[in-house]
């Protein structure tokens, strides 16, 4: 066995611009221990940003204390200490128990993985892994008697290598790698084995009918997961460093943010009763994804840059966004589409369209493959592929969707025709 005394020096880590500094729940759950409990918040902020730019040194590591050398922007260098109690024999002994009971977790450690489950246990049997409110503490060079810019540095340079490697905070706690896992080792030969069975002996089992009837004394499953009222906030990205090139933080924070609206509409869908029923969505090709993202109002920039990429000018994602809104992907191939309907089709939509009105007061239409015009108005109907009609209604010279899809061409007809009066009284007012 090694001695308890071992430690474990790293390189300083290249500077971290454009990344975040913990990627794991165990290293942010180090950073918020800092972070919570800091005094000076911008102390914090002066950390971050020399961690950030590369400022800390080569991390010396050893049981209950953490060691760096920081340098300020003006390259003043100071000797910085971040200490963590270290656990008791009894803590440990209850670590080790816990652990060689439950083989996932020696498993999880050797993969340099800390599942939550691992602490949980650990907190079960009173042993305290991850730092708490106040257990971070601070001593530097620089005089500071709570965390200053040095110490805030070197716990975020912890945070990258906590991310690596989950030995390092076992360390800090008192116990290194090696020792570890002998430790565990050890332990796992002395535990009682359950005598094998002999060969020609047979096999002990759980009669079924017996556990069937006595299923009632487990408990009922779970309910399914309750819908959240609203998204989740995307993560923030104010990390006080310039993005890299060909980031836009714009573009990046909304498309988290309609990630999140997205995954919640999603949900809302699963936890719907018949969802099992419904037929699985197709998935979007680049240029229908493009227009649900600017449905969403991604904002002046944004929108640009989704126009052009799909080949459209601002006023065709504008147009394309209102079909989306008509519809989706379904609406969208109406308003981009056409082709010659079935003359079967056609025959039915006609009668459609003279049983609803009087010979005297029904529209002249005129057809264009799957589009209907009235001639000499502002009104169209489309048909679409699965069989509906779109009411379309004309703008500034375009034609534009006017409302969602119908069944019957008559009644998509009347939607589009309120549609025309409608934006012709507008444009009256407006020359009035």
């Amino acid at each position: 066995m090694k001695d308890r005394d071992e430690e474990r020096t790293f390189a300083a880590l290249p500077p971290a611009h454009g990344r975040g500094f913990a990627g794991t729940w165990w290293g942010q759950a180090w950073l918020r221990a800092l972070e919570d409990a800091a005094l000076d918040s911008e102390q914090v902020r002066t950390g971050r940003r020399l961690a950030r730019a590369g400022a800390v040194g080569a991390v010396s590591v050893r049981p209950g204390r953490v060691t760096a050398v920081v340098q300020d922007r003006d390259r003043t260098a100071h000797r910085a200490d971040v200490l963590l109690q270290e656990l008791s024999e009894e803590q440990w002994d209850r670590f080790l128990d816990m652990t060689v009971e439950r083989a996932g977790h020696i498993a999880a450690l050797l993969d340099r993985e800390m599942p939550p489950h691992l602490v949980e246990d650990a907190a079960a049997a009173g042993v305290e892994l991850l730092p708490g409110l106040g257990d971070l503490e601070a001593a530097c060079e620089c005089g500071a008697w709570d965390h200053c810019g040095h110490t805030a540095a070197l716990c975020y340079q912890m945070a990258r290598l906590l991310d690596h490697d989950p030995f390092v905070l076992l360390l800090i706690r008192g116990r290194g790698e090696s020792e570890l896992l002998h430790a565990l080792q050890a332990r796992s030969a002395a535990s009682p084995q359950e005598p094998s069975a002999a060969p020609d002996s047979p096999l002990e089992g759980v009669d079924a009918a017996e556990t069937y009837a006595t299923g009632f004394l487990l408990p009922p499953l779970p309910g399914p997961a309750e819908l959240p009222a609203e998204p989740g906030l995307p993560p923030s990205l104010d990390t006080e460093a310039p993005p890299a090139p060909g980031v836009d933080p714009n573009a990046l924070g909304f498309l988290a943010a309609r990630a999140a609206h997205e995954a919640h509409r999603l949900l809302a869908e699963a936890l719907r009763a018949g969802h099992e029923q419904h037929l699985v969505e197709e998935e979007l090709t680049p240029a229908e994804d493009a227009v649900r993202l600017a449905a969403g109002a991604p904002g002046t920039t944004v929108a640009a840059r989704l126009a052009d990429g799909t080949g459209r000018d601002g006023e065709g994602l504008a147009a394309a966004v209102r079909a989306w809104h008509c519809g989706g992907v379904a609406a969208l191939a109406v308003l981009e589409d056409g082709w010659t309907a079935e003359p079967e089709a056609l025959s039915r939509a006609r009668a459609a369209l003279e049983s609803s009105w009087d010979e005297d007061e029904r529209p002249r239409l005129r057809a264009s493959g799957n589009r209907w015009s009235v001639v000499g108005g502002r009104a169209q109907v489309r048909l679409g592929p699965d069989g509906r009609w779109w009411p379309y209604r004309k703008e500034r010279g375009h034609w534009l969707p006017a409302g969602p899809a119908a069944q019957d061409p008559a009644t998509a007809l009347a939607l589009a025709l309120a549609a025309a009066d409608e934006e012709g009284n507008r444009e009256g007012e407006g020359e009035g």
